[in-house]
């Protein structure tokens, strides 16, 4: 009798010490910053609540379930071939949820001894933002090795338009409007124009191009461009923005090219016509409203929606890259360049599409506390002009066009190639008693001195003196910010008699004033 009171004692000690253990195991698994589950044969016999979560279905539902059911048709071949050898190092693979979403994850399992039968322990976490950051860097990549090729082209470009731009205009001073030949450069003028905007596209891939921002309501501006972009088109757009919109602090030359290419990409994806709608809404971003691609911050959120074609879902994560297109007109950069133009501002652009539905692109911007900055509308009036002008620039052409333009709005004008070269004929003009009343300095010289340092050294020699910078990277920091760096005014490159005209004038008055 001693006896067996001895073995039932030991058994229910056994036992004890058992359920002590399975529920230290189920606290851990139940804490686990990983979804745990534990399957014999692919069917689920345990599994913890994050496990349950990560696939919307409940605990209850999970149990019983077959591994197929919860694992994407592209990587089931693999998991079923890693969970049958007894594979034990982590893994990715695709899964999909209860509601048919699928998402990344990283997992990794192990043989275990469970109620005396062999099962296997599977630990997973989603890595949809870990995946989300990979491609951002590669996209990233991408841009900057394009940033590097593109700006030395636009930066040459941008001097060969010069000279085109800039004589074009001036021959348009000398002959009557109602000319045939006026028509024919006014045309050149206008291609000459969409050249610039594609160098333009071109720099905002720049590795340091800064956006030249003011704090503006997107409402008008996005209006504005629809009505332009969709001028002629089957397509017609629809603009939602409630009254309390935040401001955004932006530069809108840019912000104006990025719905430009969106909304004509909207266009394209609706052969027969259709609508656009672009709806706009403030967010408190706590970094999971556009993935892991948003600081956490006030944010103006405009979404593009059309009902077109949609984008396969192996065309999604090559939208942005550049020169990607499915079309068989465009560039393919017109998305890049979006892409490209709101990273510089801060922001954050998505995608959402379906075969046959349609597509949403969703574009978040900072919002912006300051005040709103309103201008004056600006007139193409040529104002002539009294003065002595100096041009600093290493381009034949870029001086030639320069001085002819000078010259005819009443200027009288003198050459450097070079900072050094600027510095002396400055330097000479103010012993001869015939300073200048303003220099012209392109930015970057190869092989001299450019106006970013030529600057400096003028500055010591007249603290009043009237300075230009000119550059065909007229997205440099230095464009943007150019009276931190000791500059009066700036003109970028392209440039025609307007431009000119306008920048002195308003240089010279101001300077009167």
């Amino acid at each position: 009798m001693l006896g067996i009171i001895t073995d039932i004692s030991e058994q229910k000690k056994t036992e004890e010490t058992l359920r002590e253990s399975e529920a230290r195991f189920r606290k851990l698994v139940e804490t686990a910053f990983e979804g745990i589950a534990i399957a014999e044969n692919g069917i689920f016999l345990e599994a913890n609540k994050l496990f349950a979560k990560l696939f919307e279905y409940t605990l209850p539902e999970i149990i019983g379930l077959h591994i197929s059911k919860l694992v994407a048709p592209e990587s089931l071949v693999d998991v079923m071939q890693k969970i049958q050898s007894g594979y034990d190092r982590p893994y990715e693979a695709v899964c999909v949820t209860k509601n048919g979403k699928h998402f990344p994850v990283e997992a990794c399992g192990k043989a275990v001894i469970y109620n005396g039968r062999k099962a296997r322990i599977t630990a997973l976490r989603d890595i949809s933002g870990r995946k989300r950051s990979e491609e951002e860097s590669i996209k990233i990549q991408k841009l900057e090795s394009l940033g590097i090729l593109a700006g030395g082209i636009a930066h040459d470009f941008n001097n060969l338009l010069t000279a085109i731009l800039g004589n074009v205009s001036l021959a348009k001073m000398h002959i009557n409007p109602e000319d045939k030949i006026y028509e024919l450069l006014t045309e050149a003028e206008k291609a000459s124009m969409r050249a610039k905007d594609l160098t333009q596209q071109l720099l905002t891939f720049s590795k340091g191009g800064e956006p030249v921002k003011k704090t503006v309501l997107l409402k008008g501006l996005v209006h504005d461009t629809s009505c332009f972009a969709l001028r002629g088109s089957k397509t017609k757009s629809e603009c939602r923005f409630p009254d309390n919109l935040w401001p955004v602090e932006i530069d809108e030359g840019q912000i104006t090219q990025v719905f430009h290419n969106l909304i004509i990409n909207a266009d394209h994806a609706m052969p027969e016509g259709g609508v656009v709608d672009i709806h706009a809404e403030n967010i408190t971003s706590t970094a999971d409203k556009a993935g892991a691609l948003l600081m956490p911050g006030k944010y103006v959120k405009i979404s593009v929606h059309d009902n077109g074609v949609g984008i396969p879902k192996d065309h999604l994560q090559k939208i942005f890259d550049p020169y990607f297109t499915t079309k068989q007109m465009g560039s393919g950069l017109g998305l890049t360049t979006a892409y490209s133009i709101i990273r510089k501002h801060d922001g954050a652009v998505t995608v959402e599409s379906e075969l046959g539905k349609g597509t949403i692109l969703n574009i978040y911007l900072p919002a912006s506390s300051k005040e709103i900055i309103f201008h004056e509308e600006i007139t193409d009036t040529v104002s002539s002009g009294k003065g002595k002008i100096l041009v600093m620039d290493d381009d034949d052409m870029v001086r030639d066009v320069a001085g002819a333009i000078l010259r005819s709005l009443g200027y009288k004008v003198e050459f450097a190639k070079d900072g050094t070269e600027a510095i002396e004929l400055y330097q000479k003009a103010i012993i001869s008693g015939e300073s200048f009343d303003v220099v012209i300095m392109d930015l970057t010289i190869p092989g001299g001195m450019g106006g970013k340092d030529a600057i400096k050294k003028l500055l010591n020699i007249d603290l009043q003196v009237k300075a230009v910078v000119s550059s065909g990277y007229s997205n440099d920091p230095i464009m943007s910010n150019y009276k931190a760096h000791g500059f009066s005014a700036v003109i970028s490159k392209p440039y025609n008699v307007i431009d000119m005209s306008k920048t002195l004038h308003e240089l010279i008055n101001s300077c009167i004033h």
